[in-house]
């Protein structure tokens, strides 16, 4: 709920919405949650996808412009064994973020979340180290987080070796 919270605030502040559509994405936001499904819980996803009053470009063009954030495709991203392993994907969902490599102390994150501070806090704080955060769509985040956990499917349905 924090990072919806201040991704709205951001995103209201910078001009990128008004604060009608914000509270009407809030209202909506609520009704997902009461309904349980989390994976739809994102302010973002109701502000682009139902509400249409945002566009990822918008978002994608002023992280570019304002704040200096580089764009990352992850499909075009080969994630470790190790990091494949350690993810927790609820986490990921819920911040819409997710690390997809590291260098000795580097974290490399991509995030459709930028603009919430308390979601770069939070994964600055879980990853320890230095992290360079890169800006994503939705589309390619979700891929690569069903990629991940198919990716687990697999390994633990696979037979073992005897």
């Amino acid at each position: 709920m924090r990072a919806n919270r201040l991704l709205g605030a951001n995103l209201v502040e910078n001009n990128l919405v008004r604060i009608e559509d914000l509270e009407k994405a809030n209202e909506r936001l609520f009704q997902i949650l009461e309904d349980g499904t989390d994976r739809d819980a994102s302010l973002l996803k109701i502000l682009v996808d139902d509400l249409q009053v945002l566009t990822e470009e918008n978002i994608l063009s002023f992280l570019v412009d304002e704040r200096g954030v580089g764009i990352i495709d992850l499909e075009d991203i080969e994630m470790g064994d190790d990091l494949r392993v350690d993810i927790k994907s609820d986490i990921c969902w819920a911040t819409w973020t997710v690390p997809f490599d590291r260098e000795e102390d580097f974290h490399y994150v991509a995030t459709c979340y930028y603009m919430s501070d308390a979601v770069r806090q939070f994964w600055e704080k879980e990853l320890g180290g230095s992290v360079v955060w890169f800006a994503t769509t939705m589309k390619s985040l979700t891929r690569m987080l069903e990629w991940v956990e198919n990716e687990r499917l697999s390994l633990a349905s696979a037979p073992v070796a005897t």
